[in-house]
């Protein structure tokens, strides 16, 4: 499949269309504890503020698409909030009619007293294929850290001849999310 170019009426039917798609990787869950060594890996931990406040605001952030939202993307999805199975349409270049769509699928939550974030994997029609993590923790000093782990490969025609420019898009919505985080920690 090629890039998923949308309007946001068809993000809607895509999430029904592709509710029994699989994974276009074979490593589900790896983001929990490796990275394959022959995929572009992406890891970022950063201290966004301390304290329960920030803790519960980040992770609202994080669970409910805030963070996508805060980042300039679109996010259609089918539950309001990460749950294993959910399918989601992360759709780049927001508020124009027509964006180029990044379907996923939650493949792991995580949910204890000092941990809580979620991990998708790409679906057919990404320009990628790989798993994204992202969790914020709360250490026994307050400090509440967001990590963000992932792995990639490019996964179509135009990904593959672009190389170099869509890492460099994957780490520039990385700063965006890491930035949005931050903004939703404090409040914003």
């Amino acid at each position: 499949m090629d890039l998923l170019l949308t309007t946001r009426p068809r993000r809607v039917a895509l999430l029904d269309e592709l509710q029994d798609a699989q994974p276009t990787y074979a490593e589900v869950g790896a983001t929990a504890s490796w990275l394959p060594p022959d995929a572009h890996p992406l890891r970022r931990t950063i201290a966004i503020g301390r304290g329960d406040r920030v803790f519960h605001r980040a992770a609202e952030a994080l669970l409910g698409w805030r963070m996508h939202h805060l980042a300039g993307l679109d996010v259609v999805a089918s539950t309001s909030t990460a749950q294993v199975g959910t399918t989601v349409l992360v759709t780049f270049v927001r508020g124009l009619p027509i964006g180029l769509s990044a379907p996923c699928r939650v493949v792991d939550v995580v949910d204890t007293e000092d941990h809580r974030g979620f991990t998708y994997g790409t679906l057919p029609g990404h320009p990628e294929s790989g798993e994204e993590r992202f969790e914020v923790s709360r250490g026994a000093d307050g400090t509440v850290r967001l990590q963000l782990v992932a792995f990639s490969r490019h996964a179509t025609a135009m990904t593959r001849a672009i190389g170099p420019a869509a890492s460099l898009g994957q780490r520039l919505v990385t700063h965006r999310y890491v930035h949005a985080v931050r903004r939703a920690a404090a409040g914003w």
